[in-house]
């Protein structure tokens, strides 16, 4: 049976999630910023509801990507050195959370980002936990991610375009970003195939945790900026 937590209940191990639900660990509790937080440091990840309750999840294997392994392929490379849009990070993170939540996807019925997902993420985001790079075109916000950043370690969440590209470029600074900061690990949770096509592969859960523990104590809390470039 997966647990159902109450307010004040903790986690079970990450040992104990179901194999055969893509890594569904447990039921319920409240998306507050700290228990969100809770949930990261012990490799637990929130996706979706059911009956307005949150599921966490920790896959095994899990999918990551080390910064040193990012491919950009020679087509993205191009694109970037001659791209019109322009690349920020943590300029518009409300904005960049709802365009995720609106999103259409293939093989989803609606969004698992719920309004009081994007009000924690939100909070965090002000705590300096949460953070977004967007693309803009002309001043219009057309594609962008974001994810928390805890110590050296990124945990990526979602990802829109409304141009062709426009979440690739935002996803290429976030890499240079991370580079420059020596983050260690980014989290990408389950395996896609388009995830592998950049760089990124599945490890032992409990070698991301081991990890993922090392990568956390690491750095502090800041806004982010990224600095304009065309060296791709």
């Amino acid at each position: 049976m997966i647990p159902f937590l109450g307010p004040l209940d903790p986690f079970p191990p990450v040992t104990e999630a179901r194999q055969e639900m893509n890594g569904l660990l447990a039921v319920g509790g409240r998306l507050l910023p700290d228990r969100l937080l809770d949930a990261y440091r012990r490799g637990i990840f929130p996706w979706g509801t059911v009956e307005g309750q949150a599921l966490w999840y920790s896959p095994d294997p899990r999918m990551v990507l080390f910064p040193e392994n990012f491919r950009l392929s020679r087509s993205l490379r191009r694109l970037l050195r001659s791209a019109t849009l322009t690349i920020s990070a943590d300029r518009d993170f409300p904005a960049v959370i709802a365009a995720c939540a609106a999103t259409r996807r293939r093989g989803q019925d609606g969004t698992w980002i719920s309004d009081e997902m994007m009000e924690a993420y939100i909070r965090l985001h002000e705590l300096g936990w949460a953070h977004s790079v967007e693309a803009w075109e002309e001043g219009e916000l057309v594609g962008g991610l974001y994810g928390m950043a805890i110590g050296r370690m990124f945990y990526g969440e979602s990802m829109f375009s409304r141009r062709d590209n426009a979440s690739k470029f935002a996803f290429a600074y976030l890499i240079r970003l991370l580079r420059e900061r020596g983050f260690g690990m980014i989290d990408c949770q389950m395996y896609t195939d388009h995830l592998a096509s950049l760089g990124a592969a599945e490890i032992p859960r409990s070698e991301f945790v081991q990890r993922m523990h090392t990568l956390i104590g690491q750095g502090e809390r800041s806004a982010w900026q990224l600095a304009a470039t065309t060296d791709w």
